[in-house]
């Protein structure tokens, strides 16, 4: 029986570097309990961080508030939301042939 349950939540992006093996054992723990990897991570560090008692006690201190953010968090494009009346907002298109179309297609 796996140890983690995964469910869907409001998430952020973020660039992490794992060992070899550990990289691999991510991947075949998502496997096993048919999930992605990402999921496997968050419910991992989850896991921990809610059973290490020490540090549910540093989460209590002014010290936890203050930290250095060493966490490379990458900004990703917020989808249109519809307008009060139910419409979308108008965005830009670029024009074809203009650079900025080709870096465009180039992200898409």
């Amino acid at each position: 029986m796996p140890l983690l349950e995964v469910m869907q939540s409001r998430q952020i992006s973020a660039s992490i570097r794992l060992d070899d093996a550990t990289a691999a054992q991510v991947d075949q723990y998502a496997a096993f309990i048919r999930a992605t990897a990402d999921d496997v991570v968050e419910k991992a560090l989850s896991y921990v961080f809610g059973k290490d008692r020490e540090f549910q006690e540093f989460l209590k201190t002014p010290a936890a508030s203050k930290v250095n953010p060493t966490l490379r968090i990458r900004k990703i494009a917020q989808p249109a939301v519809a307008s009060e009346n139910g419409k979308k907002p108008v965005t830009a298109m670029p024009i074809p042939g203009d650079a900025g179309a080709r870096n465009v297609a180039a992200r898409a």
